[in-house]
């Protein structure tokens, strides 16, 4: 099996996370498969992956689909290509399977001012049309794609992420993650986007301030900055407080964990997930969300948490101050959340996976069935 290792050093987080989980789950789940990184950072890779440098290419992304991936394949003489981030390479001798997140920016792309290139979005649909099978982490996405790419949907399998043993709760969180973070705060994770419906929060957080006896909020916001930061910090500036909106950028793995330790709600509003693993990341920590019943993640929070319609300003108002001021609502969801997280498992990410391997390299792989 040969993985591309550019996905090692993505400059999405989201794609590092995948890639870093997978791997080491798919080597426990068959520990006789012969799996090799094709090209990337050696160092950004487990020290006991197998790889294969990169050949030369054209220096652009593309040059690496149209020549460096497939010549590395060929090199390493793999039976399976699997390009884990929505990019496949232009030719190859061996079957591939790709992994598509989410088809967002071909649904709505308004949001994305940048993909709406004629030849960017040729190739993320070529890539989709052409490989063997797909993989994606929903079932909302795994149609959203069949609707996007006219692919029928039996050539997609849906395998959920899992979360990592590194998100666990404890009875008192410490650590720092900035100065002007102050207890209660609400969290959001992931990139500043328009798609991700911030400015809902913001307002909706000042609206339950407002209630009698209700803290100082703020709400905290980790990933980088698309563009709607400054915005965001302008909404609390005219409602007086300045420094309720805190955009810290992107931050490490201890960061995150002592935010989300840390933090009295993971809010989520976003109108176009996936999947969400905030929210799964959230949970295992024993942090409550209150997320959007939107897209994917109903799939992901289930009865957990609390969902609401991503246009409900009053309604986030209402379960942002419930859950500040109800400490049984949060001991509830703590224990709930703590439940519905152990169902996702990088375990069962990699035994899916590995079916779709076995389904396009059938006579190669096929009596590796266990």
């Amino acid at each position: 099996m040969g993985i591309d290792g550019r996905a090692f050093s993505s400059p999405a987080a989201g794609v590092r996370r995948y890639v870093s989980a997978l791997v080491p789950a798919l080597k426990a789940v068959d520990p006789g498969l012969e799996l090799v990184a094709l090209g990337g950072n050696r160092d950004a890779m487990p020290a006991d992956l197998a790889h294969v440098g990169e050949p030369w290419h054209p220096p652009t992304n593309l040059g690496w689909s149209a020549m460096g991936l497939p010549r590395a394949a060929a090199r390493a003489r793999v039976d399976v290509i699997h390009a884990p981030s929505y990019t496949a390479p232009l030719w190859s001798s061996a079957p591939v399977v790709l992994t598509i997140h989410d088809v967002s920016y071909e649904r709505h792309p308004e949001w994305y001012p940048y993909q709406r290139d004629a030849m960017r979005r040729m190739f993320y649909r070529r890539s989709a049309r052409s490989a063997a099978r797909v993989l994606t982490d929903s079932e909302f996405s795994a149609g959203e794609i069949a609707a996007a790419y006219q692919i029928p949907r039996e050539r997609i399998a849906v395998a959920p992420l899992g979360v990592s043993d590194h998100f666990a709760p404890v009875d008192r969180p410490n650590g720092t993650i900035a100065a002007d973070i102050t207890s209660p705060f609400l969290l959001h994770v992931g990139d500043l986007h328009e798609r991700r419906n911030l400015g809902l929060v913001v307002h909706a957080m000042f609206e339950a301030q407002r209630r009698p006896g209700m803290p100082q909020l703020s709400l905290v916001l980790a990933g980088v900055d698309r563009g709607i930061g400054d915005r965001l910090r302008g909404y609390a500036r005219e409602a007086g407080s300045p420094d309720a909106v805190v955009c810290l950028g992107p931050v490490t793995d201890s960061q995150l964990l002592t935010l989300y330790r840390g933090a009295t709600a993971l809010v989520y509003p976003s109108r176009y997930e996936g999947f969400g693993l905030p929210v799964l990341e959230a949970m295992a920590c024993g942090t409550p969300v209150i997320a959007s019943r939107a897209a994917s993640i109903p799939e992901v929070l289930g009865d957990a948490g609390i969902l609401l319609d991503p246009d409900d300003e009053p309604g986030w108002a209402e379960a942002i101050a419930e859950i500040v001021s109800d400490e049984w609502q949060k001991g509830r969801m703590r224990k709930a959340g703590l439940a519905r997280a152990k169902e996702f498992t990088w375990a069962r990410t990699a035994s899916i996976t590995l079916e779709a391997y076995r389904q396009v390299a059938p006579a190669r792989m096929g009596s590796r069935r266990s």
